[in-house]
């Protein structure tokens, strides 16, 4: 069976200004980073992903990149980074960096030269567009589209020297390039090319979906209530999306061995991203898909609703059945823009904290797909405390706060409650290390406040019990590379209409695996075919004394393996 690399393999994520602070300016950085690499390789990963570390103002924390070929300084220098690359590759793993081109910096020198004239070479390398007809350029309604950007406000800026507007779906400090231009694609390319030479192992290539646009650039339609219309028809899954990434594929990908290439693509439909993942068409290795993560939202994105597991499991079902004969996927709970799963999907209590965060890891790890897991992800940290507006860092936040508060009259209150339990804020608190003072992050004053549970939850403390979080994904990594069945078994979901279990199996030349999650604080019995003769089977991992009647005991999991006939 000749199956790319990838398929077997875990992915550790790495968010660089929150892992780990060498010198002490309370920002994480490179030198960090390369003196905790043997937590990461102790845990078993095969591939550290590296969120930016370019040059950036840091609009939006890296993800507005001004040189697309050399470090930010507060991370270090590219000799740091050739040094980081080599320790990851000398044990073994590989690295792969993060990607943003759907647009730059505004401080990019791209988009300066871009912005100086209407007659810049460089003009038609961003989307810039006059005045909708008849209004006067920079007054309100004024813009060429009436879209919304993510994070609040009109996705149009107008710069008043040239009487024009730049299109930027994100910050107003976030210009989209203009991927119909051929020189734009053959400067990416270039530089895509130039890291690989370096000796970087791939890209996850941060909204990928959004890059070729609807060049008549129509309005969108306005939901009752909002501010703005819904540009996303407009420029998810665009026209010519398919034709860049093959095109790219050429150009960067081809004759180069044992690349990593993943899409996040957070519009992307089940045959899309058939599409984008089927090896023949050379597009993509896997895309994110963010389904599951939505799956407890609801119309009005200022309301918390609770979790429907069926709603979760129909959605799994759907990507794994969907992916099962072409394409690949990729399985995460946790990234940079999600807050703490075992505070979402699970109970992040003193009592049910570790129990539910190794059930969550092992639902997840055991379906079809590459697993990901996110910096703390493997301790069961937490989401934080956060306790007003003051708090926050995350620039989606302050402007869905601001968006929220003082232009749609919501209550402070009940926008905080919300930001609470969803801000990415949440993932980007400093990593606990210890129980020193920050947590061992930094010995200065971190960026973004450390969670006060750091004294219970922290690695060291991790890493010498042996029943922690952090060895539970230790076995679940090293049954992934053990046993075929987790990587190659054909899916089956169980007790789909059950609103507390979460049941599947996994079936694979002569071995069969079943899985229960406990998604509730009570025993439940999971009422499956053949539970006598499972509950008898060899069991592989579980977090709690299984019983010989399939009784789950709350947040409990367990992973059995029996041999089957063909």
């Amino acid at each position: 069976m000749d199956n790319p690399w990838w398929h077997s393999a875990v992915v550790y994520q790495i968010y660089p200004r929150s892992f780990a602070d060498a010198d002490g300016d309370g920002m994480g950085d490179l030198r960090g980073i390369i003196d905790h690499l043997d937590h990461i390789a102790g845990l078993g990963a095969d591939v550290v992903w590296l969120s930016p570390v370019y040059p950036s103002p840091q609009d939006d924390n890296g993800y507005d990149i001004s040189d697309y070929q050399d470090i930010e300084p507060v991370f270090g220098t590219l000799a740091d980074f050739d040094e980081l690359l080599a320790g990851v590759h000398e044990r073994g793993m590989r690295l792969v960096m993060d990607l943003v081109v759907n647009h730059s910096s505004d401080e990019h020198q791209w988009f300066v030269e871009s912005r100086s004239s209407k007659d810049s070479p460089k003009r038609d390398w961003y989307w810039w567009r006059p005045a909708r007809e008849g209004m006067e350029p920079g007054t309100p309604g004024a813009e060429p589209t009436n879209w919304g950007s993510v994070f609040g406000g009109s996705a149009w800026e107008y710069d008043p020297a040239s009487g024009e507007y730049f299109l930027h779906i994100f910050s107003r400090k976030q210009p989209d390039l203009n991927w119909e231009n051929p020189e734009v694609r053959d400067a990416v390319y270039a530089m895509m090319n130039w890291w690989l030479d370096r000796g970087v192992d791939g890209f996850r290539m941060d909204v990928i979906d959004h890059i070729s646009k609807d060049t008549t650039l129509p309005d969108g339609v306005v939901r009752p209530g909002a501010p703005y219309g819904e540009g996303g028809p407009h420029y998810l899954n665009g026209p010519r999306n398919h034709e860049f990434l093959q095109e790219m594929h050429r150009r960067v990908f081809a004759g180069r061995d044992a690349l990593l290439t993943v899409g996040e693509m957070p519009g992307v439909t089940v045959d899309e991203a058939v599409l984008y993942t089927d090896p023949a068409r050379k597009e993509v290795d896997m895309v994110f898909n963010f389904d599951h993560v939505w799956a407890d939202r609801g119309a009005d994105p200022w309301l918390l609703y609770p979790l429907r597991l069926t709603r979760l499991k129909a959605i799994f079902a759907r990507w794994q059945a969907g992916l099962a004969e072409t394409g690949w996927n990729s399985l995460y709970w946790n990234n940079h823009d999600q807050p703490r799963v075992v505070s979402r999907y699970g109970d992040d209590s003193p009592q049910w904290r570790e129990r539910s965060a190794k059930m969550l890891g092992a639902v997840l790890h055991l379906h079809r797909g590459t697993p990901y897991v996110y910096q703390g992800e493997e301790l069961g940290m937490t989401n934080y405390p956060f306790g007003s507006i003051a708090d926050f860092r995350d620039i989606e936040a302050l402007g869905h706060y601001a968006q929220a508060v003082d232009h749609e009259g919501r209550q402070p209150a009940d926008v905080l409650t919300v930001l609470r339990a969803r801000s990415r804020d949440n993932a980007r608190t400093p990593m606990q290390w210890d129980d020193s003072p920050q947590a061992g992050f930094t010995t200065g004053t971190p960026w973004l406040a450390v969670n006060p549970n750091y004294k219970d939850i922290n690695a060291v403390a991790a890493v010498a019990d042996q029943e922690s979080v952090y060895h539970f994904y230790r076995r679940l990594i090293a049954l992934r590379h053990e046993e075929p069945a987790v990587v190659y078994g054909d899916f089956t979901m169980l007790l789909p209409q059950d609103e507390r279990l979460y049941a599947y199996t996994r079936r694979f030349e002569g071995v069969e695996l079943l899985v229960i999650g406990n998604f509730t604080g009570e025993p439940v019995r999971a009422d499956i075919d053949e539970a006598g003769a499972w509950s008898a089977a060899e069991l592989l991992l579980t977090n709690a004394p299984a019983s010989a009647d399939l009784v789950l005991e709350p947040w409990q999991v367990v992973i059995y393996r029996r041999g089957v006939t063909r």
